[in-house]
């Protein structure tokens, strides 16, 4: 079997023993048991997925790391053979072989992704990451919460205790859905077809999407929070402008109406550019991100989604890890609904907030292009997920084009439009001319490219600190 191979630097394996043992990464020693191995791989599988580098030897006390090392990458086929005898895991690892620039021996690189099922050990155990420790998944507890992460078993089915079916037929909310989606079907009926219903007690999907007020029997864990801070940083009691608005009521009134008052706050806010100007997020990046923390959050957790209004950003938080195999790097690609039903029946009511399935995110993250503002970026915390939304343009193509200059002496029309994302040669000129007339840049004529005039640091002091700062970061 043939192995993929690289060799590194000097410089790539100092790089590589910088990196910490973490909730990510792992080191060990060639010695390693197979079972002790496994762990390892089923606790990343089960969490967020990262890298195993085996050959590295590091020191309890000192925490130095020494590389050992195979003479031969064969050496290492037990290992190899431990992961590929564990059930499901066949399309979620890769492995590569690192060759050390001196010695010439070889380190195993083995990068385990985010598995949609639960991964045993060898010891038939399961396991998950927890900082640098892989630990047993061994109480009834544990393993449901770990259900709940993988989107093995949801929350939106259980039945919910103080609840009644009256509560759901008699609701305002479903003789709106029912009016134009199901005229002719007994109330009753309808929501035990859809198994919204568990013996005489509505489910968490029933009471989310057809309550008039799922915060009576849900409390804590299904309405949004939406805190205003004069600030541009962190939050804190000094800088929360007023209380905070609870936006309650069902899943789709309360999608639209958390968008509504998000958008009315953030375009209260004022700026300094030309004049004062109306900070103004696209209207679909909003309900798009609100949609998806609504939809998807994890209704098990007694946290209300918190959105952050801030001076130059909005934070949307959601209880719960994200579901399934989905991870930052694949989110909008992939697709694994935490709450299917909730995601399936909603968006069969008249204006459905989520009427392009599968799209939301990427339908926020192009809107915001459209506007020259820069992406949403996503973090998974411990037990969220947070969305933040930057009111920030994307640099010009003047400002990219010094970039591109700051490490380069010259450059062509056809770099430039690769640079700026400029299709047009004409359009590219026009950039390029700009440069010129603010002294930046000369044409070398015969040649057709631009050089770096001898002005060109001094004006980037002068003009394009943000840059520079930017750089240095």
């Amino acid at each position: 079997m043939s192995y993929n191979k690289g060799k590194i630097s000097e410089g790539q394996l100092a790089q590589l023993f910088s990196i910490e043992e973490n909730h990510f990464n792992d080191f060990k020693s060639k010695d390693i048991s197979g079972r002790q191995f496994s762990k390892i791989v089923s606790a990343l599988a089960n969490a967020s997925g990262g890298d195993v580098y085996i050959g590295i030897r590091e020191e309890n006390t000192t925490k130095p790391k020494h590389w050992e090392g195979f003479k031969n990458i064969e050496d290492a086929n037990s290992l190899i053979q431990v992961v590929e005898s564990l059930t499901s895991i066949e399309n979620y690892y890769d492995l590569e072989f690192l060759q050390h620039p001196v010695l010439m021996t070889y380190i195993l690189k083995f990068t385990v992704f985010k598995t949609q099922s639960i991964i045993k050990a060898t010891d038939g155990k399961i396991y998950v990451r927890r900082g640098a420790q892989s630990l047993p998944v061994d109480t009834p507890e544990k393993l449901r919460r770990l259900e709940l992460d993988k989107g093995i078993s949801s929350f939106e089915n259980e039945p919910v205790g103080e609840s009644e079916v009256s509560d759901a037929t008699e609701s305002g909310i479903y003789k709106f859905f029912s009016d134009t989606i199901v005229p002719d079907v007994e109330p009753d009926k309808w929501l035990r077809k859809q198994r919204l219903i568990n013996g005489e007690k509505l489910t968490v999907a029933g009471e989310l999407l057809f309550t008039d007020e799922p915060q009576i029997c849900l409390p804590k864990r299904s309405s949004i929070k939406i805190f205003r801070y004069k600030t541009s940083e962190n939050a804190d009691r000094d800088t929360l402008a007023d209380q905070p608005i609870t936006v309650e009521g069902c899943a789709y009134r309360q999608i639209y109406d958390a968008v509504a008052k998000t958008k009315e706050i953030i375009e209260s806010i004022r700026k300094l550019g030309k004049g004062f100007e109306i900070i103004e997020y696209p209207e679909e990046t909003l309900h798009e991100i609100i949609t998806n923390a609504v939809l998807h959050r994890d209704y098990s957790i007694a946290t209300d989604i918190q959105i952050r209004i801030f001076d130059n950003r909005v934070e949307v938080e959601s209880p719960g890890k994200l579901p399934g195999h989905v991870t930052i790097m694949n989110i909008l690609e992939t697709q694994a609904a935490r709450n299917p039903k909730l995601v399936r029946l909603i968006n069969k009511f008249p204006n459905a907030p989520n009427k392009d399935v599968g799209e939301g995110l990427n339908t926020a993250f192009e809107a915001m292009t459209k506007l020259r503002l820069k992406t949403p970026k996503i973090e998974e915390k411990d037990n969220s997920v947070l969305v933040i939304i930057k009111h920030e343009k994307l640099a010009s193509p003047e400002e990219l084009i010094v970039n591109y200059l700051l490490g380069h002496d010259t450059i062509k029309n056809g770099t430039g439009r690769t640079v700026t994302g400029i299709k047009s040669e004409n359009t590219m000129k026009n950039v390029f001319y700009r440069l010129r007339d603010r002294g930046f840049i000369q044409l070398i004529r015969g040649y057709n490219y631009w050089k770096k005039t001898d002005a060109f640091e001094r004006l980037v002091h002068e003009q394009f600190k943000n840059l520079l700062a930017e750089q240095k970061e």
